[in-house]
């Protein structure tokens, strides 16, 4: 039988920004881990401490489901490019919280678990990016499952109309809710050479 939805409340470190990720089953996104250097380097960032030889954790699904209660005013973005991801931070605390795409109708939002009261409703991990091995060359698992999971839940919410719904980019401009920082090429290298230094190959 499948699961029954579930709301699940989320919010940053200090408790000022707060929200539901509404009807939360597995079959409505995909629990993913992500080893590659811009996730890790975006921790860094923001003053995280860089996560490696551990992966990030995220839940892919589309915006509509996410429903902010408080703090939204808390909310800042930034990129690391003109055209890159767009990542969502709670700037009272520095908490990494959100990742979109820029374009509204191809809806495409992840969660960083750990942002999230109880994970355990998203069911297991489907699919690891960027894992390093000793060889140096990145490997990943389940990501043909991971594309069409979210290629197929972009498709059905551009039918349905839901791809509309959206916090974090007004639907009818394309423009993010918040003004995005483009982090400078050379902050963004400086940032990343460290994340390379720490980058540590796993067991196969």
């Amino acid at each position: 039988m499948p699961a029954a939805p579930r709301d699940l409340p989320f919010a940053c470190a200090c408790g000022t920004v707060k929200g539901t990720l509404r009807g939360v089953t597995p079959a409505r996104g995909s629990h993913a881990q992500c080893h590659c250097i811009d996730c890790r380097a975006a921790e860094v960032y923001l003053d995280q401490p860089d996560p490696a030889p551990r992966a990030i954790q995220l839940f892919q699904t589309t915006p509509d489901r996410f429903h902010f209660d408080q703090g939204f005013d808390k909310l800042s973005v930034f990129s690391f490019g003109e055209t890159n991801l767009l990542r969502w931070y709670a700037s009272c605390c520095g908490t990494p919280m959100f990742n979109t795409l820029r374009k509204p109708k191809l809806a495409f939002a992840s969660i960083m678990t750990r942002t999230l009261s109880d994970p355990a409703p998203l069911g297991p991990i489907v699919g690891t990016g960027y894992i390093p091995t000793p060889s140096g060359k990145l490997r990943n698992e389940g990501l043909p499952r991971l594309i069409w999971g979210a290629l197929s839940r972009a498709a059905a919410a551009k039918v349905t109309g839901r791809w509309k719904v959206n916090p974090f980019i007004d639907p009818d401009t394309a423009t993010p809710k918040r003004p995005v920082h483009i982090v400078p090429r050379d902050q963004r290298k400086a940032i990343t050479g460290q994340a390379k230094g720490n980058y540590r190959p796993l067991a196969p």
